[in-house]
């Protein structure tokens, strides 16, 4: 048995798992990971990593009675990775994957970034971790397609080789938005001169911040009447754009009214939105044929999983001309467990273990 130490680092909180491996058969093989223990500390209440990890191993040593001695370590980092160092943009840590293994005496230890540690998560997630939007058999030898709406719209891939999956970043997220109707195209030319942009990306539409520019945009439209609430929320994200205690978050409370079905615009606002996030995994899916799956990841596809399970994905993600069929059979699958790069972090390590 191999033991590693899998971390989803991020500004607010960060997860360590330790984990326990089996040598696999062969280096393609997906490992099976027992958890040892796991524990979620406040990033803000340490000064650095190491200080989280030395605490991480005393409350393991005091639940199971015994020290471990890590042989790998991957840490998912919400931020750039360069040269296996990382400065997280929201926490005044400096991550240098060679500075932890001397510390803690770790043969390997590997920073990938925070969506790639996604990218490798869905190796491990089992049936109960998704919710299939359209159901097929999945092709092991083909690529699998990562697309995640939160913050930003994350991109990415998985290719199988001859040492097990690796994952590919994508930058897939700042393309052209393509318009595929008159009421988007009008979406189109609002963002660029409300904004003042000479392009529009696809992710200023399929984003936490897109659901609120397309309610803004349908908004002054006037076509649908706005709900007091929904007006008095959004005079109030006017004056301050960020989530507080007191300032719940705009994109969240339209995705709540349009899943009550209990505010039309905010109805409208989620399926233009539905629409053209299932318009744009179409396109990841077409230049990449993931017979493997697609997998939609992030912090919104799950939030609002009624939405996505209506129709109007699936008809957008389909409707690509000519070359619709090639997409009917691309599983499709949205992610409910919310600690896949936990997952991926300690797959990662596993692939390490396996390849040393």
């Amino acid at each position: 048995m191999c033991t590693l130490l899998a971390g989803d680092i991020g500004g607010t909180k960060t997860i360590l798992r330790l984990v326990q491996v089996s040598s696999p058969s062969s280096p393609q093989s997906i490992p099976q990971l027992i958890t040892v223990y796991e524990q979620t500390h406040p990033s803000q209440d340490f000064s650095n990593l190491s200080a989280m990890i030395r605490q991480f191993l005393v409350e393991v040593a005091a639940q199971t009675g015994q020290s471990s001695q890590i042989q790998v370590a991957c840490f998912g980092v919400a931020g750039p990775v360069i040269d296996n160092t990382s400065e997280l943009t929201n926490l005044s840590w400096f991550l240098d994957a060679h500075s932890l293994e001397q510390e803690f005496n770790i043969s390997k230890v590997a920073l990938i970034n925070d969506f790639a540690s996604v990218g490798y998560g869905v190796l491990g997630l089992t049936a109960a971790d998704l919710a299939p939007l359209q159901a097929v058999t999945a092709n092991p030898h083909a690529p699998i397609a990562v697309i995640g709406a939160g913050t930003g719209l994350g991109q990415g891939f998985l290719i199988p080789g001859a040492t097990g999956y690796q994952v590919f970043p994508s930058e897939g997220g700042h393309v052209d938005f393509a318009p595929r109707t008159p009421t988007e195209s009008e979406l189109l030319y609002f963002l660029q001169e409300q904004q003042q942009l000479k392009r529009v990306s696809v992710e200023r539409i399929i984003s936490g911040n897109g659901i609120v520019s397309i309610y803004e945009f349908m908004r002054h439209q006037g076509n649908i009447p706005e709900s007091p609430q929904l007006a008095r929320m959004f005079q109030a994200w006017e004056q301050q754009p960020l989530p507080t205690e007191s300032h719940p978050d705009l994109a969240a409370a339209i995705a709540q009214a349009a899943l009550n079905q209990t505010d039309p615009l905010c109805q409208k606002v989620m399926t233009l939105f539905v629409e053209a996030y299932g318009a744009e995994a179409g396109n990841l899916a077409l230049k990449l044929l993931p017979y493997g799956g697609l997998y939609l990841a992030g912090g919104i596809a799950a939030k609002i999983l009624p939405l996505l399970q209506r129709g109007e994905f699936l008809a957008a993600f389909r409707t690509k001309g000519r070359v619709s069929p090639l997409l009917q059979n691309v599983p499709v699958h949205v992610i409910l467990n919310p600690k896949v790069g936990l997952i991926g972090a300690a797959f990662y390590a596993a692939q390490l273990a396996a390849a040393a």
